[in-house]
């Protein structure tokens, strides 16, 4: 499903994914007017990893490409948009933009919904934004074990609380394949995919400590925290991005593009 783009903010492509160039502020206040005009939006956010992972799954490229706004979340999205000179005017990384969302929903009375995670995960996360957002109404919780015959009945809960904002916190792709399930059932929320935010929010995972995330480093201390599961990913996926953003300007520099 295509989301009707409200206003037709300027965009790169970096290697087949379109990208708005768009600051933090601007895209909170971007996403802000569909929450007012309660039209529905998914909010895409784009690293490294998704792109790797859009070059074998076309599927998951039209979503991303479909959703009407794409962020550049990732340090290496917005290092490659300036080697291709495309550039992007910063990282506007997932968890922050999230709890920018939710501080805004707290001054502004909007509502949210949260979906994913472990049940006692997710229920911590709500616990820990009401107690810094007292003002926050949170009208529904639901983690992300679930079967995909029970997609229906999530659905019907989510249009019966009718909330301004789903904050999605499972794996990709079956995330972006979920939330457009859910808009395709006519549930007009901002849905937007937040990865491991819930486990950050929650206390279950430390974040980078500032230092790093100014310099860049913040994926390197993810993986010095689950080296087992994130070595590969982290390693073996930026070298291929790498290739393919080198292999990329070569090609530009030719006159092929």
């Amino acid at each position: 499903m295509k989301d009707k783009r409200l206003w037709n903010t300027r965009r790169v492509n970096i290697l087949g994914l379109d990208i708005d160039v768009l600051t933090m502020n601007q895209t909170v206040d971007l996403v802000e007017e569909y929450v007012k005009r309660k039209a529905q939006l998914h909010l895409m956010g784009v690293n490294a990893d998704k792109i790797n992972e859009c070059q074998k799954n076309l599927e998951l490229a039209k979503i991303v490409n479909n959703c009407g706004v794409i962020n550049a979340d990732g340090a290496s999205v917005v290092l490659a948009s300036r080697f291709l000179k495309k550039s992007l005017p910063e990282r506007v990384a997932g968890i922050d933009l999230m709890l920018n969302l939710v501080r805004l929903s707290a001054e502004k009375d909007y509502s949210i919904y949260l979906l994913g995670a472990k049940k006692e995960v997710v229920f911590k996360t709500k616990n820990v934004l009401m107690e810094q957002f007292p003002s926050l109404r949170i009208v529904g919780i639901h983690d992300g074990y679930f079967e995909d015959n029970c997609w229906k009945d999530l659905s019907d809960e989510i249009k019966g609380l009718n909330p301004d904002f789903v904050f999605v916190g499972i794996t990709s792709p079956k995330k972006e394949y979920l939330i457009e399930y859910l808009q395709s059932e006519g549930n007009s929320s901002v849905f937007m995919g937040v990865g491991g935010s819930f486990d950050v929010i929650s206390g279950e995972i430390a974040r980078a400590p500032h230092w790093m995330q100014k310099a860049n480093l913040e994926w390197l201390f993810r993986m010095m925290q689950e080296p087992k599961r994130l070595f590969k990913r982290y390693f073996f996926g930026n070298s291929k991005f790498i290739y393919m953003v080198v292999k990329e300007k070569m090609k530009r520099d030719r006159g092929f593009e």
